[in-house]
């Protein structure tokens, strides 16, 4: 008598089971209630940390993109131009001098222009430091011409200053180089220091991404579990986790993303509006228009995509490693 009761209650349990693993399976594969919830607060902190980490990778991405191309055009600007300085000395006549190199260097390879920096040019260099109304020929200043070089065939920098080292001894040449390869150093550490935030910034979000994974399946141990230990497949579950994470990715990605590229371009307004003031001087000097280009705009799409991407597969991964373990322990516990 007993086994007969026992054998119903066993067939009873087996039947309530069934259908209720073929009721949430049904709801789950309509829709009706997913596995994550939709919204709650762990859903939009994420959310929220995901739109700030994609806001400074931006900005880090962009301000590597200006300065990049900053120096570019700095060494571009500077690569065309050479300055010859001629010193003042007892006895030297300084325009015939002047004019000398000019003559020698117009006839000289490479070279596609000279001139001479005049007297209020010159004046107006050293104002800042001597004032105004100055007398050039009572100050031993030197004076300068500007050569513009072609960048294509550039001359001969080494017989071109012997040259002028034996037509004018008080001439002397300066053709940028330390400048440029300074200019060039600056530009590799600025990208180095940008790439290594760069991956800070992403190696934080695969953090946050795990834990928030593991809290979000905590929460819905009861129901991963029960699907799981019916036969609902891993990948279905994992599916699940990933689309609800690489949505809340993609909105948090894309907020921080556009937001980087509205500050840029506010920026770049105010910098075009207030060019005469100081402070747009500045800015102008050092990083031009302040626009980012082509190259910065598609380098933030990469990164919202790369941030959601990130977001989706270690979430992936995650609830894959989770319900590894969940069949690891089972047998041992049976």
């Amino acid at each position: 008598m007993i086994e007969v009761v026992v054998s119903r209650a066993q067939r009873l349990s087996e039947r309530l089971l069934e259908r209720a693993t073929g009721l949430i399976q049904r709801r789950i594969e309509a829709r009706q209630t997913p596995i994550v919830p939709p919204a709650n607060v762990a859903g939009r902190a994420l959310m929220t940390v995901l739109g700030i980490m994609t806001f400074l990778a931006s900005l880090t991405f962009g301000a590597v993109t200006l300065v990049s191309d900053t120096a570019a055009q700095w060494q571009s600007q500077i690569s065309r131009e050479i300055t010859i300085q001629v010193r003042p000395a007892e006895g030297v006549d300084m325009a015939a001098a002047l004019q000398k190199v000019q003559d020698l260097v117009l006839a000289t390879p490479g070279v596609e222009s000279a001139s001479v920096l005049d007297d209020a040019a010159t004046g107006r260099l050293l104002e800042p430091w001597l004032g105004e109304g100055l007398d050039l020929n009572e100050l031993p200043v030197p004076r300068l011409v500007i050569i513009a070089i072609n960048e294509a065939s550039p001359p001969d920098f080494s017989m071109l200053k012997a040259n002028l080292e034996a037509a004018v001894p008080q001439a002397s040449l300066d053709d940028h180089r330390a400048w440029v390869s300074r200019l060039v150093a600056m530009a590799h550490a600025t990208v180095a220091i940008g790439l290594a935030i760069l991956s800070l910034v992403l190696t934080a979000t695969v953090l946050t991404v795990i834990f928030a994974t593991r809290g979000a399946m905590a929460g819905n141990r009861h129901i991963v579990e029960v699907l799981h230990f019916v036969g609902a497949q891993s990948s279905f579950i994992a599916g699940e986790f990933q689309h609800h994470f690489l949505r809340l990715g993609l909105i948090g990605a894309c907020t921080g993303g556009v937001g980087a590229l509205l500050l840029f371009a506010a920026i770049g307004d105010w910098t075009a509006s207030n060019q005469a003031t100081p402070e747009a001087d500045q800015i102008s000097a050092l990083f031009g228009s302040f626009a980012i280009g082509w190259t910065g705009y598609a380098g933030v799409f990469v990164l919202v995509a790369t941030v959601a991407g990130l977001t989706a597969l270690t979430s992936r991964l995650t609830v894959t490693r989770q319900l590894a373990a969940i069949d690891m322990i089972s047998p041992v516990e049976g």
